[in-house]
């Protein structure tokens, strides 16, 4: 299934993968059009752990209206994250003082605290600061699936729902970071001090 149209993404494609042997539909997420019978390289697929579930379909006409209804539910969660997305990319800029790249690529130099929806994300690289969708892993058959905006800079990520407005939940994460920073911090000088001790103990 392709999804065309979208603000950051431009276009992606829905793929879903049959499993017998993991008793599974896997949900893969690519860049750009790709049509059935093409092939995609496996690390140019994103994993996205919201499978389809048929097994309540009595008869094939019911399997083909719930493919229809959870294929749907998916598109529709691809283009939110990808429209929220993109209007948090000048608040971003504004907060940070920084030039904002929009980095499109399956493989992620940073690690999102939740399964990624959407294989883009929005990076203030002078900050070291990232920012992308983000979804919980369940069926398709229990709707679409909850998202949430990730920000994250080194070791600190913090989710924020879809909703929330960018500037209130920018300035809470870079307060967040600040107070990270600052235990961090004193974190170090206790650590200093007790080898200073130690140190002092042996004799060096």
């Amino acid at each position: 299934m392709r999804v065309e149209g979208l603000a950051l993404c431009e276009e992606l494609t829905i793929i879903f993968h049959g499993r017998r042997d993991l008793s599974t539909i896997q949900t893969y997420v690519a860049l750009g059009a790709h049509t059935t019978g093409d092939a995609v390289s496996g690390d140019a697929l994103l994993r996205v752990p919201c499978d389809l579930d048929l097994a309540q379909a009595a008869d094939r006409d019911d399997a083909e209206r719930l493919y229809r209804d959870q294929a749907r539910a998916l598109r529709d969660a691809l283009v939110a994250a990808d429209t929220v997305l993109a209007v948090w990319r000048e608040p971003l800029a504004e907060i940070t003082a920084a030039r904002i790249e929009v980095d499109r690529g399956v493989c992620s130099s940073v690690e999102a605290p939740a399964p990624r929806l959407i294989p883009v994300a929005l990076r203030a690289a002078e900050r070291r600061l990232s920012v992308v969708a983000v979804c919980n892993a369940r069926t398709l058959a229990e709707g679409r699936p909850p998202l949430g905006i990730a920000c994250i800079q080194q070791e600190l990520s913090h989710v924020y729902p879809l909703t929330d407005d960018p500037e209130h939940a920018l300035n809470d994460f870079l307060e967040r970071a600040a107070d990270y920073a600052h235990q961090l911090a004193d974190q170090l000088a206790h650590q200093e001090a007790s080898v200073q001790r130690f140190m002092e103990l042996s004799g060096d």
